[in-house]
């Protein structure tokens, strides 16, 4: 039985998944790191032996999601933002030797891709590249199988090409980043500077009272909303520069689309798969499969479980 250990910032799902990935149950709690890696690292160990407990078998590997930046060959945390504190702590070793079963880590998003090759959309695919559009973007890729690294783990962060050299300072420091130009945050951003000027009021009826996101946004622009159809299309412009030089370096037969502003469905993939024909010129981009990741809910659980079946 697999043990599964998704680690984000709030909270810290827990999770055990028979050989072929189903997941069985799971648990959760809020991470608050303030409590120190010692307590939050205790608390994983004991739910993991609990739920384990719960159906009778023993672990065999356990495979964590985190987020990062990672130490990889050493399976460390390095001060990540919302750890503070956490400036090296090693989550492996401790894991390793409290259950005695062989502990794999990877980042979120390179699990989450893995979680989509090996249990979801990218089932079969040859060269799958993931991405995630959510808060932030990132992504992994998948070669035969095998997610690519890279040098310091850095594969897959197609957030952070540069889209407009003259564009908005990126959280990372550069500007124009993809992320800056297109994730949710960005798009929630421009929606409320076009409230704030006396636009969108389709925007504003989408969402109602309980909060705004990307998908209110996607849905105003489907009605005709003029500052919805210009803010969600200039995000999707900047998603087809973005991804079509992905399409471009690797060729891939698959592409999936996870995180939040992906579950608007055809709203994203049909004027993304326009677009991507516009400006992709050397790869037969209409052979290139585009899907919305099946596991977008629970990336996380299930990207830890993809990582604990390799381990």
């Amino acid at each position: 039985m697999i043990g599964a250990v998704d680690v984000g910032g709030t909270k810290i799902v827990v999770g055990v998944a028979d050989q072929d990935g189903r997941l069985l149950a799971q648990d959760r709690f809020a991470t608050l790191p303030e409590r120190g890696p010692n307590v939050v690292i205790g608390e994983v160990i004991a739910m993991l032996n609990a739920l384990a407990r719960g159906q009778g078998e023993a672990l065999t590997a356990v495979g964590v999601g985190c987020v990062g930046p990672l130490d990889l060959p050493n399976g460390a945390i390095m001060n990540p933002p919302n750890f503070p504190g956490w400036s090296y702590v090693p989550l492996r070793q401790p894991l390793e030797k409290a259950l005695g079963v062989p502990v794999r880590l990877d980042n979120d998003a390179n699990a989450a891709a893995l979680a989509e090759y090996r249990l979801g959309a990218g089932r079969g695919a040859e060269i799958m590249v993931y991405t995630t559009i959510s808060t932030g973007i990132g992504g992994g890729i998948v070669v035969d199988g095998r997610l690519l690294h890279g040098v310091g783990g850095g594969a897959g962060e197609f957030g952070h090409q540069t889209i407009r050299a003259d564009g908005p300072r990126c959280g990372c420091g550069n500007r124009g980043c993809l992320e800056v130009l297109a994730s949710g945050t960005a798009i929630v951003a421009a929606a409320k500077r076009a409230i704030a000027d006396g636009r969108g009021a389709g925007i504003l009826e989408q969402a109602g009272p309980a909060g705004l996101h990307a998908g209110h946004v996607a849905h105003a622009a489907a009605a005709g909303d003029a500052a919805a159809v210009e803010i969600w299309g200039q995000a999707v412009e900047a998603l087809a520069i973005g991804l079509g030089n992905v399409v471009t370096t690797l060729a891939p037969d698959r592409l999936v689309l996870g995180g939040g502003v992906a579950q608007t469905g055809d709203l994203l993939l049909l004027p993304l798969r326009e677009a991507l024909a516009r400006h992709v010129r050397m790869v037969p981009v209409d052979r290139v499969d585009i899907r919305i990741a099946e596991h977008v809910a629970e990336a996380g659980i299930y990207g830890a479980i993809a990582v604990g079946l390799q381990a």
